[in-house]
């Protein structure tokens, strides 16, 4: 078996319409789909790890047709998790579809993009995998970032940060922030994204201690 880290771009920045409900809401940002699952009478389950204000988007949620049932679990300061129980809709539904017919796996986490895609990892033959790319929905982009031999161990410890403090941490170590003497300043590094020295320090500190917490378990 095969693994294949892919970026999935929907057209609208968004895999079905619940999914666009959240993108559109200013009070919160969409960090990753921690679970996702295609159920027998075509709905589907969405388990999110949203930052921001849960109050605002579950008002919005409540209202809309295209939520069956949701809750709100483990709150953490600006952090969260949103369970959504989904009607049929696209392209998640169709992408599902392919995944159950070539017998595919989805490895979750799959963490969300400045842009509205998804990285995500597939895992299968490269036969089937090629059969299902030759069957993508329409308005969906794939792009192939990485591809190896699938071991159920692999983990990249990396896919716990955010979008932004990804970028931050990867960019500081090209740099050479963390090379022996330091060769790189808080300033260099928002000099190369065009940002504040301030916005560095404080995502590069929020990505240490996530990457230090999960390697000491």
């Amino acid at each position: 078996m095969r693994y294949f880290d892919f970026t999935i771009s929907p057209e609208d920045g968004a895999i079905h319409p619940a999914d666009k409900l959240i993108a559109d809401q200013q009070d919160v940002t969409r960090d990753a789909l921690m679970h996702i699952n295609s159920l027998g009478d075509g709905t589907g389950v969405l388990l999110y790890r949203i930052y921001g204000d849960p109050e605002s988007l579950t008002a919005v949620i409540d209202e809309s047709n295209q939520v069956l049932a949701w809750d709100v679990l483990d709150v953490q300061d600006d952090v969260f998790h949103l369970y959504l129980h989904v009607p049929p809709g696209q392209p998640a539904g169709g992408l599902m579809a392919l995944a159950q017919k070539y017998a595919l796996i989805i490895d979750t986490p799959l963490k969300y993009t400045d842009q509205g895609g998804l990285r995500t990892t597939i895992v299968g033959t490269h036969e089937m995998l090629r059969k299902a790319l030759e069957e993508t929905p329409d308005g969906v982009r794939f792009a192939v970032e990485q591809a190896g031999q699938y071991s159920p161990d692999r983990e990249d410890i990396l896919s716990i940060l955010t979008e932004r403090q990804h970028e931050v941490f990867e960019t500081a170590i090209s740099e050479g922030y963390y090379e022996i003497p330091r060769e790189a300043t808080h300033e260099d590094i928002a000099n190369a994204l065009g940002c504040a020295p301030s916005t560095v320090d404080e995502h590069l500190r929020k990505a240490e201690s996530r990457v230090l917490s999960a390697l000491m378990g």
